[in-house]
């Protein structure tokens, strides 16, 4: 039998109290404090239960739109990507995870050993054996630091794909009603367009009998140019918008899905309810994967912290070996070896203590990303309770304003005709007319745009259907912070004590 090193029966004592402890150890402290200063209400309190509790297909109401999301969501090439984000981060967490438990492999050799000198001999060793390579005894939580890491980047890349969903349907919604305006822009153009041609003919009659000189008329064929080049635009208009949402549906879509007239509703809601602020940072998947990256940066803190600490790895082998090939699988061949190996870094100019400060300061940087990510999310919120706000009124207005200028173009109009007065006046309120229309039909998709981004904003898209239970995992801070409720009179080890007094740095990094 040999040994490597001699363990007595109080070091395998050290060791087993070593695996013990290392189910508990961790070295990641005190979460920071976070900081995002953001109102207690938003810009109008509906603090009903917000319409993003309602599945995409509650909300929506329209059958072909809910139609084209769900190709959206089967093909859409970036959701495809955030999805394998997620396969990858699960594996780098299986690879992590792995870690912790010791790795066996098998052997097998020949050793050919010639002594030298006059009487020289060769002597032969035959070896086969199973043996267990450099295991780490994760005694200060290192590798357990590394696999909470690993978890929460898995769950934060979970969590990114969800907010990618909700991107998407918002787009997708979005460049479906940009469709149906476009096409509306475009039949505006075309009913101005033979409008102007047809005071073109007047004007060209007038000139032809000699009414008026040439000036009438040739504004008169500015106004069909310029109608005309508008209605080329328009029609650009349309294709792109048809592109757009091929793109975002990842292959062609049916032209009867899409809407050719004027989309004037496009959401069942009929109260657009909020929620309470605190809803949104559990509505909002962006917000949870931006607290999952805060708290895998602690666990790398944790991992850094360890390194301080010697390193203990368990190693041992067990096989058969013997100097006679036929004698190798006899029960006389058995050897066996064990040990441990401890690693102690001594001087290493500051380097382990450098990667705590880099630690440290990532996730201070992450901390100021997360505030940042709760500060953006109330702000689209309330920019689109701003746009909502007034949008009842400034259609209104518009709409006076088109009506009005209407009016006063088919008054100049009759007065032309009547030979009452020039072409000029028709030509102004023409002008005035088409571009108060083509307003309206703006302001008219702003609104409808306003409750698909709303729906958006306040996290609205994660769910299909309004029966569906969205939950998010725990991450390891919450799961770290658990312990330390469990035990609220604990006092901190020895290890905790040693970095309290060798690192003074705030916990929230500032």
């Amino acid at each position: 039998m040999q040994k490597v090193w001699s363990i007595t029966g109080r070091s395998i004592a050290v060791s087993a109290l070593a695996l013990a402890l290392a189910a508990c150890q961790s070295m990641r402290g005190p979460e920071p404090v976070v900081e995002s200063n953001i109102p207690g209400n938003y810009l109008l309190n509906n603090s009903g239960p917000s319409i993003a509790e309602q599945g995409y297909k509650e909300y929506f109401s329209d059958a072909r739109l809910i139609q084209v999301i769900d190709q959206a969501l089967a093909n859409n090439r970036d959701l495809r990507k955030a999805a394998l984000n997620i396969d990858k981060a699960q594996a780098q967490y299986r690879i992590t995870a792995n870690g912790l438990l010791p790795t066996i492999g098998a052997s097998a050799g020949v050793l050919q050993q010639d002594l030298g000198g006059p009487n020289s001999s060769s002597n032969t060793n035959y070896n086969v054996g199973l043996g267990l390579t450099n295991y780490e005894i994760d005694f200060w939580g290192r590798i357990r630091s590394l696999k909470d890491n690993a978890l929460d980047l898995y769950l934060a890349s979970a969590s990114a794909r969800d907010s990618t969903q909700i991107s998407l349907i918002s787009q997708v919604a979005q460049a479906w009603v940009s469709y149906s305006y476009a096409n509306a822009a475009l039949d505006i153009a075309n009913n101005t367009l033979k409008a102007q041609l047809e005071s073109m003919r007047l004007n060209q009659k007038r000139f032809d009998v000699g009414i008026d000189n040439g000036v009438a008329l040739s504004n008169a064929k500015i106004l069909v140019e310029q109608a005309r080049a508008d209605v080329y635009n328009y029609q650009t208009q349309v294709l792109q918008a048809k592109n757009l949402i091929d793109l975002l549906v990842g292959a062609p879509v049916d032209q009867a899905l899409l809407p050719r007239e004027k989309v004037t509703k496009i959401t069942n809601a009929k109260i657009f309810n909020t929620g309470l602020p605190s809803n949104l940072l559990q509505n909002r998947p962006d917000i949870k994967a931006a607290e999952y990256q805060l708290s895998a940066a602690g666990a790398n803190i944790g991992a850094a912290r360890a390194r301080m600490f010697p390193n203990i790895n368990l190693v041992g082998q067990l096989g058969l070996s013997s100097n006679d090939l036929s004698n190798l699988f006899k029960s006389s061949a058995s050897a066996w070896t064990y040990g441990l190996n401890l690693d102690v870094p001594i001087f290493d100019w500051g380097t382990r203590r450098a990667n705590i400060k880099v630690s440290e300061t990532e996730r201070a940087m992450v901390l100021a990303d997360y505030e940042k990510s709760i500060q953006s999310a109330f702000r689209e919120v309330n920019d689109a309770l701003a746009v909502r706000k007034n949008i009842a009124d400034r259609l209104s207005s518009t709409k006076r304003l088109y009506e009005a200028n209407y009016k006063t173009y088919t008054l100049n109009l009759a007065r032309f005709r009547a030979g009452i007065d020039g072409f000029g006046m028709v030509l102004d309120s023409q002008r005035w007319t088409y571009a108060a229309e083509q307003g309206l039909n703006q302001l008219q998709q702003a609104e409808i745009n306003n409750q698909v981004e709303l729906y958006k904003a306040l996290g609205g898209g994660v769910k299909a259907n309004t029966t569906e239970v969205i939950e998010y995992a725990p991450s390891s801070a919450d799961k770290f912070e658990e312990k330390r409720a469990e035990h609220p009179d604990r006092k901190p080890n020895v290890f905790e004590r040693w970095f309290e007094k060798h690192n003074s740095q705030p916990t929230n990094g500032k």
